[in-house]
């Protein structure tokens, strides 16, 4: 975008650069051209942020758009959309699609894709294995060169640790990550819910915490023996948050991710049969909700990351034991986090940070950050302003919240993408 745009009276925050300040924010051709007064300047546009918190645009490194295959449930024009009213500039796009993204082909067409929607910078995530059937790899190395930004089978483990060392080994040859859901399947196979009290009361199956705690010391085990990068994704346990910050204090290159609904929610959600809050990995206890609240607090869980799974209504009215795991969430991300801030886990800095710089290191993204020269992608909300949510204006063709009819509070203003206004005053400018 050619022109100047100003962001007046703003409370900047840039986690990566260290400033936490309130100033104007000058941006020219789609690039921040820098922080405070340019004397005699004219800006083109100019935003009044008085008020409110202008940081970097927010980086969501796990969600499903579902296209190509499944175009119905969600796709890249209305992920975007969704991604931009909620402040998300960058998002990541798992395999799990149809067909999935385990070769070249599937990378680049959603690169191009991506492009041409024209709303924000989508990358795709490689499979690890071909089919993600966890038997014989990718290739990797070409996935990377057309786009991919890491690899994964999320929405199935990497169950073999044949497979599992030699997807470590590999990734390591150049620098990139494996993110790996955990989840043992021999010991979760049939489950809904948490096995607890919870899904004795419902009479459904559970899904033991230990399903996810014994596939991560697996895999710690063999990132130490392959000198890797390991991420895991959307941790949910006491024991996983233990096995994560065990690993790192000894030096290893092992980090992770929290979804705002396991550290915001709990079991008691899908009390009378609420599909709605049916994800896996499950809600868990209170106490396992408190151990990733602190696993954020001290650094152990260096990520925010939503796992947007946006599923058709069919899909999720049919019974709390067969309806689809997942909920949306790209929308809901800031003011859920914001929890946070208020109940004094995180600062606002750290939270951002979370959100914008932390994950654009990890996956080695030009993103995340307010320097001067780079690209413009810029957030602002209101932290305090309040609204109910309502499942039907959801931008997103998902609309499994367990949100539904809540108050939250903290809304999006405005997002710039490349110096590009894409959404403001509750509206996408496509």
């Amino acid at each position: 975008m050619s022109g100047t745009l100003l962001i007046k009276n703003g409370h900047i925050i840039d986690p990566a650069n260290g400033i936490d300040t309130v100033a104007d924010l000058w941006v020219n051709d789609g690039r921040i051209a820098g922080i405070g007064s340019f004397e005699g300047e004219q800006p083109d546009q100019l935003v009044d942020a008085t008020g409110m918190v202008v940081c970097p645009g927010l980086i969501d490194m796990h969600v499903h758009l579902r296209e190509p295959g499944q175009e119905w449930k969600e796709d890249i024009q209305s992920g975007s959309r969704a991604a931009v009213a909620g402040g998300v500039t960058t998002m990541c796009c798992m395999p799990n699609t149809g067909p999935h993204i385990d070769h070249a082909g599937i990378a680049l067409q959603i690169v191009a894709r991506a492009r041409q929607v024209n709303l924000c910078n989508v990358h795709p995530i490689g499979a690890v294995t071909k089919n993600l059937d966890g038997k014989e790899l990718t290739e990797m190395r070409e996935l990377s060169r057309a786009g991919c930004v890491a690899f994964s089978d999320d929405g199935l483990p990497i169950w073999h640790a044949g497979v599992m060392r030699k997807a470590l080994e590999y990734s390591a040859s150049f620098g990139y990550l494996v993110i790996q859901h955990a989840e043992e399947k021999a010991l979760t196979k049939g489950g809904a819910v948490n096995e607890g009290w919870i899904s004795t009361q419902l009479g459904v199956e559970g899904m033991p915490t230990v399903g996810e705690d014994s596939m991560i010391a697996r895999d710690i085990m063999l990132t130490r023996l392959a000198d890797a990068r390991y991420h895991v994704a959307h941790i949910s346990t006491t024991g996983a948050v233990d096995l994560v910050r065990r690993a790192r204090s000894e030096g290893l290159k092992v980090t992770t991710e929290a979804a705002p609904h396991h550290f915001a929610l709990t079991e008691e959600e899908v009390l009378g049969y609420n599909s709605d809050a049916k994800m896996s990995p499950p809600l868990r206890t209170e106490a396992d909700r408190l151990a990733v609240v602190e696993g954020l607090r001290d650094g152990t869980i260096e990520v925010i990351a939503t796992d947007h799974a946006p599923h058709h209504e069919d899909d999720k009215r049919c019974g709390l034991s067969c309806a689809a795991f997942g909920i949306v969430g790209l929308e809901t991300m800031l003011p859920v986090s914001l929890d946070l801030v208020r109940a004094g886990a995180l600062t606002m800095s750290d939270m951002i940070a979370k959100m914008t710089c932390n994950p654009a290191r990890l996956l080695g993204l030009d993103a995340g950050t307010l320097s001067s020269g780079s690209e413009a992608d810029i957030t602002i909300f209101d932290a305090d302003a309040t609204w109910m949510l309502d499942r039907n204006k959801l931008v997103s063709k998902g609309k499994n919240t367990p949100w539904h009819g809540k108050q939250m509070t903290g809304r999006v203003t405005h997002t710039i993408k490349a110096g590009r206004i894409v959404f403001s005053d509750g509206v996408v400018h496509e």
